[in-house]
């Protein structure tokens, strides 16, 4: 029976969480009641199928937050009660479609069990009865509506995220801080350019380079927030710290982007280690040739990473080094999936704060970091 394979699963997830990702594992909430989950069914006038029942008998649903369970299509697992929240309002936004616009955006016999959050997109269980599709899992996008063919049931689908768990980064599970995390990293790229590519001439028609920037460029707290924990860590340390790490995310983005075979970019670095002055940054001193014949070399390869990696190599070198580790980590996460690690590594690994809320970026006090807006919006709340 697939209920059997729902409870199997469960212990292989529950398994893995707790001994991987505790405090993941610790969001998920204790079975629903028999009675609750009687009265959702009569309430949205649907028969739930017998898996759906299974799951909420042993987790009803996991709590919000940033270390909420999610499955890997990054949709939280919702209880009776946001299951009831989460079809009312697919109901009401497709009540005014015709017949034929209905077929294909929400049926009357969908339910929402996994939400995204941040859209109405979300994981849906097909609860129409009578059909060869009763309890087929689905997932509702907000610009093309609901299409099936994830899994024939809830247990099946469980069982393949259990099976994507075991294997680990293999199967694109990653744990930081005690949280799960579904991530992956872009395949490598075929290698180009050579060390020994000479130098253009300095009126070669080539890409500009910004070089607006400068050490004390203040970098806005929502970029921070987008780093979670590792954002407020960042927002605290002294700017020294912040300094180190940046020098080192800067020489991981070079090598794994092959900016580091270039001996301008190579000297530049070696400099940055040693705390001398960054090198001339005229457009056309060498360090700046280079990087914009790397943009135009980047450009005809098709090749946007190492693009953004010659130009965020500027920022790091005459920029702020908050800036610079926020857009080294930035590009790192869609190299490697260790991008988080690698860079706590880098801050010394000290202990990590909370993940930060507005009260947070409310009261920092950082003149690397502007966090105005958010200031204005606690001082408004304390009114």
């Amino acid at each position: 029976m697939t209920a059997d394979l729902v409870q199997d699963s469960w212990n292989r997830i529950d398994a893995w969480l707790g001994e991987h990702a505790p405090r993941t594992f610790a969001t998920l909430r204790p079975p629903a009641g028999d009675e609750e989950i009687a009265a959702a069914q009569e309430e949205l006038g649907v028969t739930f199928p017998p898996d759906l029942v299974a799951s909420l008998l042993r987790h009803d649903g996991a709590a919000d937050g940033a270390a909420a369970f999610r499955f890997s299509t990054d949709d939280r697992l919702l209880g009776v009660s946001g299951i009831l929240r989460d079809t009312r309002f697919m109901r009401g936004a497709a009540h005014d479609l015709d017949e034929e616009e209905a077929e294909h955006y929400w049926q009357h016999g969908f339910v929402k069990f996994g939400s995204y959050g941040v859209t109405s997109d979300g994981l849906t269980i097909d609860c129409r009865t009578g059909r060869d599709a009763f309890g087929a899992i689905g997932r509702f996008f907000d610009e093309t509506g609901t299409g099936f063919g994830l899994a024939d049931s809830l247990g099946g689908y469980l069982a393949e995220l259990a099976g994507r768990l075991e294997r680990g980064r293999d199967g694109g599970a990653v744990t930081f801080n005690g949280r799960l995390f579904w991530e992956s990293a872009m395949s490598a790229r075929p290698e180009w350019g050579s060390a020994d590519d000479p130098l253009p001439a300095p009126d070669e028609r080539l890409p500009e380079l910004d070089l607006s920037c400068g050490p004390t460029d203040v970098l806005h707290a929502g970029h921070l927030d987008a780093f979670e924990e590792l954002g407020a860590l960042l927002a605290i340390l002294p700017r020294e710290q912040v300094a180190e790490a940046a020098r080192k995310q800067l020489r991981r983005l070079a090598a794994e982007t092959g900016l580091d075979k270039y001996p301008e970019v190579e000297a530049a670095l070696d400099a940055l280690d040693r705390g001398e002055a960054p090198p001339a940054q005229e457009r056309t001193a060498p360090l700046v040739l280079r990087l914009r014949t790397v943009i135009a070399q980047a450009d005809a390869h098709r090749d946007v990473t190492r693009r953004w990696a010659a130009e965020k190599m500027a920022h790091g070198i005459w920029g702020s080094p908050y800036r610079s580790v926020y857009e080294s980590a930035g590009i790192r996460s869609r190299l490697t999936v260790d991008w988080r690690a690698d860079l706590h590594a880098d801050l010394g690994g000290p202990p990590l704060p909370p993940v930060p809320d507005d009260r947070f970026w409310g009261t920092l006090r950082n003149p690397a970091v502007d966090s105005g807006w958010y200031a204005a919006q606690y001082a408004q709340e304390q009114d």
